[in-house]
Parts: C-alpha cells; structure tokens; sequence
C-alpha cells in the first residue's frame, strides 16, 4: 500500500476537511493522525471550538485510517466524548487506532488533543466498509 499517495489523494479529495483546515498529517496501517489550527470561524459563542470541530477530526482521523484498507467505507455509529476545550489559535490533533477490522464492519478509536498533549476529547466510530476500492489506487 502506497501510504503518502493515499494521504495526498485524502488531502486534495475532501472538500469538507480543506474548507476547515483539517490536514491528514500521518497515515499507515491501523493508524491515522490528522491536525488542525483553531480560527475564528469554528468557535461557538463562548468563544471556544464548537463541538463539531472535535468530532469533524476524530471522524475524518477514524476515516482516514480505515481508507488504508484501499475501501470506501461510511461512518455508520459514532460515540464522543468532549473533556476539555481549546482556545483560538490553539492547534489541535486527532489520531485513530483500529481497534477491529473485519469483512465490511470495523472499529475505530480517537483521541483528541491540544498543546501539550492535553486530552481534549475521545470517541469510538464504526464504518461500513463498501465494495468499492479507492479510485487511486485503481
């Protein structure tokens, strides 16, 4: 498996992760870490990240390590859970360990941390893996 042609086709494919900064940084077998910087835009009206920014990294970190199977694949149940919060300028980053790979279901964990490693927030996402193999590594 060619990881770093899957990491920059995960990279330039995904109009969602690039309108909000979300960059997969690290990708290989079981793992994947993505990371972004806080701007003013994601915070909420406590001036603090909306809770979306939390679970967008952890869903797209669990997705990108279960894209390094070579399947599409859809998050079908997610579970998170929120500890602490960053502030503006802060940069953030969620990184997925497989927990489980099967035929079509598979698990994922996240955890997702701020300056210092401090743990900002974990979840669990399951994906369906479809039959469908990855256009770049067609």
């Amino acid at each position: 498996m060619d990881y770093e042609k899957l990491k920059a086709y995960r990279n330039q494919c995904n109009p969602y992760a690039q309108s909000h900064g979300i960059i997969l940084e690290e990708l290989r077998a079981g793992y994947a870490k993505v990371v972004k910087t806080v701007q003013p835009e994601d915070l909420n009206p406590l001036n603090v990240p909306h809770g979306g920014v939390y679970f967008a990294m952890a869903d797209n970190a669990c997705g990108s390590a279960m894209a390094a199977h070579g399947y599409m694949a859809v998050t079908v149940n997610a579970s998170y859970n929120f500890f602490k919060s960053a502030r503006p300028g802060d940069t953030l980053a969620a990184e997925a360990q497989e927990v489980r790979h099967g035929k079509t279901i598979s698990v994922f964990e996240a955890r997702v941390t701020g300056p210092g490693g401090v743990l900002l927030g974990s979840g669990t996402f399951t994906f369906f893996q479809l039959d469908q193999k990855l256009p770049v590594l067609e």
